[in-house]
């Protein structure tokens, strides 16, 4: 099956001398604290006889399965199926999440290699001759088989997997089938690490005070420090890529031409016609996609992938972002009117540019309501900012974190938390890792080194991890965050109690649809700025104040100022991501019979270096939705990771989509009068945050909320309406 994928389709191959087994940390016992990877003993060398191990393990699950002589049964075929392939499970949560965190050119060159080979595996499962035929059977008599409604779910669950993995198509089609996944988990692979080179090879280099103008002191002290750890740019000053340092340079930097040099270097990520230029690779992945699609018996990408979620179709994703946009964007062009009358106030002489955006943006905040980032930032150090989320956390669901000193780590400022329940019992733990790194992959997300699941009618508790890249610690300074900063961790928190508190029996059945995942993530960022939680965690890092009453006002006050950029730009790479998988422009016929078994990527489709391909569709798109060409797309095409790495692949929209439904479900603390009322975080947590996908998405949340959601919630909390 493809959930194997989800964690090897960045996987390598080493091709050195293999250590014997019994000194590799993955066929022994984890004798850790709560048996969270020995990291420490874990090396790159490992990888690939653990990977090789746990294939053969997991074939050797099938064939008893289909070996079997009795006729199939839910045990002997559905649970015996879900119960396979632990090791392979093992190896790959630890692989990929240290391949986003903490990777390097070794483990980059194994996932490379071994990626064929572990699409391989998969497809011999999924494409089994004689598995699909005993699951089919079980389907087929799914009424008079006395199932639980637990047993019954993950039969049509995996039953539906196998179909939507080609299991029921002809052997001819098959094999084209393993091709395409071939093709696409390579390229996927590619894209990912095109786009991580781009981003870390950037630096601004400045060297002269002057070009400093407007920036704050711990933004020039960062970049200081960042450009002492390398020789050649020792004393001066250096800015990158990352978040933590371009986007401050972009709100305070008076000099425009460094701005825009900036800008334009992240724009154009991956758009440079060398040799990590994405453009070919996004043609590709768009015709292979529908080529797939269209094997499964589907028009479209959108279509295929869209038929396992909440959304459905296509059409519904459109109509809920029309519904937005036009707000968004009319709001957004009176934000731009609102700064270029700055501009021509000050006798700029210019027209507001893309580059100028987040610089004049944070000008007119300051002139509406008297806020400024830097004096929201020392009431914002990370330490209190978590103990704040422990608290929203412990107030809503009686849960409880405590620090684990000793436990093993994969760098050495990452921290590991256990989480116990209120009667004491234990849930999981976290790992939290925070700063950005060269070896660390641009964003922020929330992954596991071992998802919860149950074994031998016991629960197992996960470990989950949270990786960021947040403004470090600079010169005796603690790390202090922006508002913008203070939100992620707490969305990415409201994913990890997701998954810590999760309670699902079957392995098959604990992951949500795409469009349903950000709403445990999205709900608990109504909490961050509430007056009553920031008392308890924004106090002053030097002083020990809490944050004062008119600041808090004004926090409040400024909550929806700039929604029209933020709505809109966001929005614009949703209808992007959209486009290219609903879109046939993109698509070619290919070769039929043997000539097409053969074909490879590069055989499809050119190398796209002209603005015909990519760039032209991209701006054939925006223009369509008529997009200021002040606001780029959230992300353009070639460092659009989330549609084309393969997992928001036309579901970017994923985010606005549950944005409905956490407006309304935070309504429902709202209505009770008490942002913790205990009553509702119960049934939150026993409908939304426990149950994974042991029943339909909407049927969890109408047992939550009691009705369906609707667009009003969102429009207002984004101030659109």
């Amino acid at each position: 099956m493809r959930f194997i994928l989800i964690f090897l389709s960045a996987m390598g191959l080493f091709t050195g001398l293999a250590p014997a087994q019994n000194s590799n940390p993955f066929f022994e016992e984890w004798k850790t604290p709560f048996q969270v990877p020995p990291f420490e003993q874990i090396k790159n060398e490992h990888y690939l006889p653990a990977f090789q191990a746990g294939m053969k393990e997991h074939q050797e699950e099938i064939d008893a399965i289909v070996n079997d002589t009795r006729p199939p049964t839910f045990e002997n075929t559905i649970a015996a199926f879900d119960r396979s392939g632990s090791l392979l499970r093992k190896v790959s949560a630890v692989f990929y999440a240290l391949n986003s965190a903490n990777t390097n050119k070794e483990m980059q060159d194994l996932a490379r290699k071994l990626s064929p080979l572990t699409t391989t595996h998969t497809d011999d499962i999924d494409f089994n001759p004689k598995l699909f035929p005993r699951i089919k059977i079980l389907y087929d008599q799914k009424d008079n088989l006395n199932l639980d409604p637990l047993q019954m779910r993950l039969l049509t669950e995996t039953y539906k997997d196998f179909i939507r993995s080609g299991a029921g198509l002809d052997p001819e089609k098959q094999d084209r089938l393993r091709k395409l996944n071939s093709q696409i988990d390579m390229l996927q692979l590619s894209f990912g690490q095109n786009l991580l080179s781009e981003t870390n090879n950037y630096k601004l280099i400045i060297d002269n005070k002057s070009d400093l103008a407007g920036l704050p002191e711990d933004v020039l002290r960062i970049a200081a420090e960042t450009a002492n750890q390398d020789s050649a740019t020792k004393g001066k000053w250096v800015f990158t890529l990352q978040n933590p340092s371009i986007t401050p340079f972009m709100q305070s930097s008076e000099k425009r031409n460094l701005r825009q040099q900036i800008f334009n270097a992240s724009h154009n990520r991956c758009n440079n016609n060398n040799e990590k230029d994405n453009k070919s690779i996004i043609l590709q992945l768009i015709q292979l996609r529908t080529e797939k699609a269209r094997l499964l018996g589907y028009p479209t990408w959108a279509e295929f992938a869209l038929d396992d979620r909440m959304a459905k179709k296509p059409e519904n994703v459109y109509k809920l972002l029309d519904q937005v946009w036009q707000p968004a964007i009319i709001r957004a062009k009176s934000e731009l009117s609102a700064m270029q009358q700055i501009i021509d106030r000050e006798n700029g002489g210019f027209s507001l540019e893309d580059y100028d955006w987040q610089f004049y943006s944070e000008k007119l905040k300051k002139e509406v309501y008297a806020l400024d980032e830097e004096v929201i930032k020392p009431y914002f150090k990370l330490e209190n900012v978590r103990d704040g989320i422990f608290y929203v956390s412990e107030k809503l669901y009686g849960i409880k974190f405590t620090e684990i000193k000793n436990a093993p780590k994969y760098y050495g400022d990452v921290t590991l938390y256990e989480c116990k329940d209120s009667d004491g019992s234990h849930l999981g733990v976290v790992y939290l890792d925070f700063h950005p790194r060269a070896g660390k992959r641009g964003g922020a997300w929330c992954g596991s080194y071992r998802p919860q699941s149950w074994q031998n009618g016991k629960r197992i508790a996960p470990v989950v991890t949270i990786v960021t890249n947040f403004s470090p610690p600079s010169a005796g300074k603690p790390a202090l965050l922006t508002s913008d900063e203070v939100e992620t961790f707490f969305h990415e928190f409201g994913h990890a109690l997701n998954g810590l508190l999760k309670n699902v029996k079957y392995n098959g059945l604990s992951g949500v649809p795409r469009d349903f995942v950000e709403l445990p993530s999205q709900i608990m960022e109504h909490w961050a700025f509430e007056p009553e939680v920031l008392k308890v965690y924004a106090k002053h890092f030097e002083t020990g104040n809490i944050i004062p009453a008119d600041l808090v006002v004004k926090i409040k006050k400024s909550a929806n100022y700039g929604q029209g950029f933020k709505t809109s730009e966001y929005l614009a790479a949703c209808y992007l991501d959209m486009d290219y998988h609903t879109t046939t422009e993109l698509y070619h016929e290919q070769p039929k019979g043997d000539q097409a078994m053969s074909a490879t990527a590069s055989e499809i489709n050119p190398p796209d270096n002209s603005s015909s391909g990519v760039i032209g569709f991209e701006e054939t798109s925006m223009k369509k939705i008529g997009l200021i060409p002040q606001i780029p797309p959230r992300y353009r095409s070639t460092y659009f990771q989330h549609s084309m790495t393969g997992g928001y692949t036309a579901g970017y929209y994923s985010y606005i989509w549950a944005e409905v439904l956490d407006a309304d479900a935070f309504q429902a603390f709202k209505e009770k009068g008490d942002i913790f009322d205990r009553e509702t975080a119960s049934k939150f947590r026993r409908y939304i945050l426990e149950p994974g996908g042991s029943t339909d998405a909407m049927k969890l949340y109408l047992e939550f909320r009691g009705h369906e959601p609707g667009i009003e919630p969102l429009l207002l909390n984004r101030g659109l309406k």
